[in-house]
């Protein structure tokens, strides 16, 4: 029999028969008339729906009546019985039996009567019998089976309180003919990598043959499941099953003996409702969305043209237009030309200072999809952080972010630099800004001052841009030791800072050091997963090994992320915080890797060819290498891609798409200019503006309003894009007001 959590007899008692929602209560009505909607309204088939050897069966129990002799009121009297033995064979075939003994006393014609009532009875019984399926004939075995599985539903179920469901949630319908004992089953999602089963349901018993006793429960539907079900008096497993449940489908489980053996047990999966495509609404919006960047592109263009800039200059400056009409000459001056040109000219866009769009434009894009997933995601499960190894699209923005704040450092600097700004200033701003980055996620970021005022004894100390004020003290003063304010020669852009790549390395050995030689009590030494029930429950409080114990020891349990990813699949129960103290030694290592993008962007100005090259190497190079430390697979590498850990691989792995996005950036926006940037460039120009103020408005209209449906995928995206969508014109306004907030 598989692993499986232990059970106590008070859970397999309050199984019973009633029905249990394993996945917890909740939920709205919608999900629980979706799961009565499944069951109980077919009932048994009728008799005209049963098998034809029922009608046999009766003409047979007839023809022996006639034959006996019977007189007219005798047989009316039995045909009268087999009519009512359609309804119920049993009380039929003994009514005629009764019958039957009452005319034993009538001498040689009582005895004919009797021996046609039981041969009627006898009849009538064996075809009820070959009707309900109870005595399948060898050529309608398969045939009664699927019959049975498909419209069978006991008459109790409507009865039953079904329990109600949530998104990703699928209702399921146990059906349990096992005569020897209770089922236990259980599950284990896909998504749990070397987990224990965990206990879903009990089933009572099947009190008879054909009376199955019944649980409903909700099972998840996000990732494929496997169900264990595994007999409670000999402890062994009657079937295991693999299933992708669909949300708010409703299922039914069928456990019954396989039809000619007893001890089998044959177990069946039947759709009684088919589920929802709760994907639809992201397909919708995305077509929406494509189609509001066509028309703003068509527009874009037709306002370049000159005609159509004329004309709308014209229309919005109608007093210029009627002094032109009204002139006493019919036509303005050369002197008025002149002017009416410049005011022309002062209404188009400014050409702001040259500036590197596709830098701006991958900050935007990893800023805004950092918003819409922190807003929800429209609860998707892909849109939120991994439980544990591997990546979703909310694993990828971040890094991002790291990489591109790199790049802008030295880009920064060596402005700065050229315009004479001493060493010990910049240190200052570096000191400056760093502290106000820490400091805003301290008392601003993290703080839910809607739930109350600010205390001290549950604040979250680490956080998002608390770890981008340490990495950017790290490196930007690391860059500022070695900065240089013109290039001294371009082919030298790595051997000619070999002290800030030394000074990385030891940084990463440190890392590979603490968590992989840190003892830690009740631990492995070296532990990288989950904990809870991960490795088979064997570590239940070692989550995230030596990085977890490390923020615990130094900050206090009570100081750090209570909810982290692994709580939900992997049932941890200690708190962990994946912006921890020991993951931002990684975290410096691809904003240093950032900084590497930004030399090349100085040290090859203007040679596209080059810049791409480099570009193009390094990708490969960090996806080598990330190959290696995965051995190409999500949990069995010698170090796992863990957003969690901010593990060496994720870094690799991140950068790698992060200079392949950056060279087709350059190239689309900065060198072939196919793409302005827009509408992520505006948001990438205000990106801590943005940010801050996404977080400390989150809860508050436009950004939130009370939903008519809570369990209902499209409402929660809607709401998510609408909150995402209004940061992205507010950037926009701001950015046409030329306010930017820098610190």
């Amino acid at each position: 029999m598989a692993e499986a959590a232990p059970t106590t007899a008070a859970q397999r008692r309050e199984g019973g028969e009633e029905t249990a929602a394993a996945a917890g209560p909740g939920g709205d009505e919608r999900g629980g008339l979706r799961g009565r909607g499944g069951g109980g309204c077919r009932g048994e088939r009728t008799c005209a729906e049963r098998a034809p050897r029922a009608r046999a069966g009766a003409a047979a129990g007839a023809a022996a009546a006639a034959g006996a002799g019977a007189g007219a009121g005798a047989g009316g009297s039995e045909g009268g019985r087999a009519a009512a033995a359609c309804r119920e064979p049993r009380a039929a075939a003994a009514a005629a039996a009764a019958a039957a003994d009452d005319d034993m006393g009538a001498g040689p014609w009582g005895a004919r009567r009797a021996l046609a009532a039981v041969l009627l009875a006898a009849s009538v019984l064996s075809a009820a019998l070959l009707a309900r399926g109870e005595l399948p004939g060898p050529d309608t075995q398969e045939q009664e089976r699927q019959l049975q599985l498909q419209e069978q539903q006991p008459r109790d179920i409507n009865k039953r309180k079904l329990p109600e469901l949530k998104m990703d949630q699928a209702l399921l319908i146990i059906h349990n003919e096992f005569l020897h004992g209770d089922l236990n089953v259980y599950w284990l999602s896909d998504h749990c990598y070397q987990c224990l089963y965990q206990f879903l349901v009990s089933v009572p018993v099947s009190p008879k043959p054909g009376h199955p006793s019944i649980a409903a429960v909700a099972v998840s539907s996000q990732h494929p499941v496997t169900l264990l079900l595994n007999d409670t008096l000999e402890k062994k497993e009657i079937c295991r099953i693999h299933y992708v449940f669909g949300e708010f489908g409703n299922y039914s489980l069928w456990v019954k003996p396989h039809y000619g053996s007893i001890n089998q047990m044959s177990c069946d999966m039947v759709v009684n409702e088919n589920p929802v495509n709760s994907n639809l609404p992201i397909y919708i919006a995305f077509l929406i969305y494509i189609a509001i960047l066509i028309s703003s592109s068509v527009g874009n263009f037709f306002v370049k043209l000159d005609p159509v800039r004329n004309w709308l200059y014209k229309k919005m400056n109608p007093r210029e237009t009627d002094r032109l009409i009204n002139s006493e000459l019919g036509s303005p001056t050369r002197a008025e030309s002149y002017s009416s040109d410049l005011q022309v000219e002062a209404w188009r866009l400014t050409t702001p200072v040259h500036r590197l769009r596709s830098l701006d434009t991958f900050r935007g894009i990893a800023l805004i999809i950092m918003i819409f997933v922190n807003y929800g995601g429209g609860k998707y499960w892909f849109f939120k952080h991994e439980s544990w190894n591997g990546l979703t699209v909310a694993d990828l923005v971040f890094p991002w972010f790291v990489f591109i704040m790199g790049s802008s450092i030295a880009l920064s600097l060596s402005s700065m630099l050229r315009r004479g700004c001493s060493k010990w200033k910049l240190l200052g701003k570096i000191l400056w800004r760093s502290l106000l980055l820490c400091v805003m996620g301290v008392l601003i970021v993290n703080p839910n001052y809607c739930l109350g005022p600010l205390s001290w004894d549950k604040l979250r100390i680490p956080g998002v841009l608390q770890r981008l004020g340490l990495t950017y003290l790290v490196v930007a003063v690391l860059e500022l030791l070695f900065a240089r304010a013109v290039p001294e020669n371009s082919t030298m852009d790595i051997i000619s800072y070999w002290p800030q790549w030394i000074f990385i390395l030891m940084l990463e050995a440190v890392w590979v050091c603490v968590t992989f030689l840190l003892p830690v009590p009740g631990c492995p030494t070296g532990y990288l997963g989950p904990g809870g029930i991960g490795d088979f429950g064997k570590y239940p409080n070692c989550t995230g090994g030596a990085a977890g114990y490390i923020d615990r020891w130094l900050l206090g349990e009570d100081h750090i992320y209570q909810h982290p990813s692994p709580n939900v699949i992997y049932h941890t129960k200690v708190a962990y915080d994946p912006e921890g103290l020991l993951g931002t030694i990684n975290s410096i290592v691809m904003a240093f890797l950032g900084v590497q993008a930004g030399k090349i962007l100085l040290f090859y100005k203007d040679q596209h060819k080059q810049i791409l090259l480099r570009f193009l190497l390094w990708s490969a190079m960090l996806g080598i290498i990330s190959g290696v430390l995965t051995k190409f697979s999500q949990n069995e590498g010698f170090i796992p891609v863990n957003k969690n850990l901010w593990s060496i691989s994720y870094v690799t792995t991140l950068s790698f798409f992060a200079f392949l996005l950056l060279l087709f950036m350059y190239f689309l926006v900065d060198v072939a200019r196919l793409w302005s940037g827009a509408p992520f460039f505006y948001p990438g120009m205000n990106s801590i503006l943005v940010y801050v103020g996404h977080e400390v408005f989150e809860n508050y209209f436009p950004f939130q309003w009370k939903m008519e449906d809570y369990q209902s995928h499209k409402e929660h995206l809607t709401q998510n894009l609408v909150a995402t969508s209004l940061w992205v014109v507010i950037a926009y306004v701001l950015y046409r007001k030329r306010i930017f907030w820098k610190i």
